[in-house]
Order: C-alpha cells, then sequence, then structure tokens
C-alpha cells in the first residue's frame, strides 16, 4: 500500500512547465533560439539542402547545425562563413557554426 494518498494535479502545458522550471525555461529559450537562426540563414541556404539541415544546440556563442548525411555536411561547411555574417548582420551573435552528421538512419 501506497503510504502518501495520490494527489491529483491538473496536467501542465510544456510551456506552464518550463515557467515553472528556470532549466527548461532556458532549454525552451535556446530551442526558439536556435529556430530562429536557422530561419535567418535559410535564404541563403540552396533549397536542395533545406530539408536535409536542422537546428542544434546553441552553446555560450556556438552554434551546431544537425545535417542528414556527409554529402550535404560537405556542401553546408563550405557556407559557413555566409551563415556567420548574415547571422551578425541580424544581430544573432556567433562565434562558429559546428556541423553534426545525424547517426542512424534517421
Amino acid at each position: 500500500m501506497n503510504p502518501h494518498p495520490s494527489r491529483q494535479h491538473p496536467p501542465l502545458s510544456l510551456q506552464e512547465a518550463a515557467q515553472a522550471s528556470p532549466v527548461l525555461a532556458r532549454l525552451s529559450e535556446l530551442s526558439r533560439e536556435s529556430q530562429a537562426r536557422l530561419l535567418t540563414i535559410q535564404p541563403i541556404l540552396p533549397a536542395v539542402l533545406q530539408a536535409a539541415v536542422q537546428a542544434g544546440p546553441i552553446e555560450g556563442r556556438n552554434w551546431c547545425l544537425i545535417v542528414k548525411n556527409n554529402a550535404a555536411a560537405a556542401k553546408i561547411r563550405q557556407l559557413l562563413p555566409a551563415f556567420e555574417a548574415r547571422l551578425r548582420s541580424q544581430g544573432m551573435p556567433v562565434d562558429g557554426i559546428r556541423i553534426k552528421v545525424q547517426s542512424g538512419g534517421g
């Protein structure tokens, strides 16, 4: 028998949970910022590569792009200076962008 009576709390939305926890709030903020960066570089990201790129984590002033395969990663690497310049010109400070090739078949 459970010594603690079950407490029924209404479920929290993700936004409510994030607001209640500083750690979750920060993760949520970083996720939004990463998505904003991806939207910022999309005009200079070739259309054939857009489906192969996802916004990755932000660590300090460094950002990560998650890329589906090595061929796309090789092409993206050539565009990094242009991506960095565009981000800076749009008020998004970045010291570097790293590329992580997605592992697993998906």
